[in-house]
């Protein structure tokens, strides 16, 4: 089969390799459909995170399922599916919890979602079942699922984690496709005032079609003031969805006192001071999105019904013999989100 692979930073490739293979009783094939790059896939490919040459690539995509694992009960051949990022087994304390983002019975291959097949672990309870067949469905609306294997869930676990209610006032950190699905998630629960930081006029435009009511293109200490002339003082929940040592303490800096941090921005660095967020009383959660729970709870309903479109983040699309050009769209900032298109409907 065609995939996708990483040879060093700034270059990926297109081979051939071996189709994968039922491993485990609780695995799946899946015939991948549309896959796509996140944007955490840009730290391997601009060299500030490690990934061994000729791995296989890709987290997150929607296909039909191709073969089954002797105890799937759920799950069926010819099913239509998102593929989380996430293998959660749906019965350990985490699962339970609605945590399936640590499940502590998971062991997820690396990658190898921008691919033909990919194999999935723990398929029963993980995969999300979308009604229908792909063919049933706009290329709108399967680029929303796609968003839903991870970026939109993502963001959605920062709002949620900030415990966003109706009528807060939130400020969201970071303008790439998991901010902007913070926006939308933000929205979705109620929020009056959403405060998106945001330095580019794509991003902007889209954050305000998501429900952002105002926009700071400041950084640093500027957007701290700005947020505090905003609101007086400071946001009931703040959304970060960056990483780095400067949006966290941002983040920290605009919540008004007992206000709740959602992370989801991978830490850029092992150490961090988090003395600051004790005097006053400042909530910090969060961490990988749960994101089958959220999807068969919430998410996939929310799409079905219309209330949220977050494939919009979508703004180019490649095919498989093109995932170089893919990355680099994304690392140049010429797309906000790039999809691959795997196979046809």
């Amino acid at each position: 089969m065609k995939a996708a692979i990483f040879i060093k930073p700034g270059e990926m490739s297109t081979t051939e390799v071996e189709k994968p293979k039922l491993e485990k009783s609780t695995d799946a094939i899946i015939r991948v459909i549309r896959a796509s790059v996140c944007g955490s896939d840009l730290w391997w490919y601009r060299g500030i995170a490690e990934r061994e040459p000729n791995s296989l690539t890709g987290h997150e995509a929607i296909g039909i399922v191709d073969e089954v694992g002797s105890d799937l009960k759920n799950i069926k051949k010819g099913d239509f599916v998102i593929v989380p990022f996430t293998h959660g087994c749906g019965h350990c304390a985490a699962c339970l919890a609605g945590f399936d983002g640590d499940c502590l019975n998971a062991q997820p291959r690396d990658g190898g979602y921008q691919a033909e097949y990919v194999s999935y672990e723990n398929a029963d309870w993980g995969l999300v079942k979308i009604p229908g067949k792909p063919e049933d469905y706009s290329d709108d609306m399967l680029n929303n699922f796609l968003a839903l294997a991870d970026v939109m869930a993502t963001g959605y676990h920062a709002a949620t984690s900030a415990e966003v209610k109706k009528d807060d006032t939130v400020v969201v950190i970071g303008d790439g496709a998991v901010g902007l699905s913070g926006v939308l998630a933000a929205k979705l629960l109620g929020a009056k005032r959403i405060i998106a930081m945001s330095r580019h006029e794509d991003r902007q435009k889209l954050a305000k079609e998501f429900g952002a009511t105002d926009i700071i293109a400041e950084r640093g200490d500027e957007a701290v003031t700005e947020v505090m002339e905003l609101t007086g003082s400071g946001a009931d929940a703040v959304l970060e969805c960056v990483g780095t040592e400067q949006s966290i303490n941002t983040a920290i800096d605009v919540g008004r006192p007992g206000a709740i941090v959602g992370r989801v921005g991978v830490p850029h660095k092992a150490n961090m001071n988090f003395n600051n967020p004790f005097w006053r009383n400042i909530g910090l959660r969060g961490g990988s999105a749960a994101v089958t729970t959220d999807d068969k709870n919430v998410l996939l309903d929310a799409v079905l019904s219309g209330k949220i479109e977050p494939g919009k983040v979508f703004t180019k699309s490649f095919d498989l013999d093109h995932i170089e050009d893919a990355y680099d769209a994304m690392d140049k900032r010429t797309a906000i989100k790039s999809m691959i298109l795997i196979s046809e409907k």
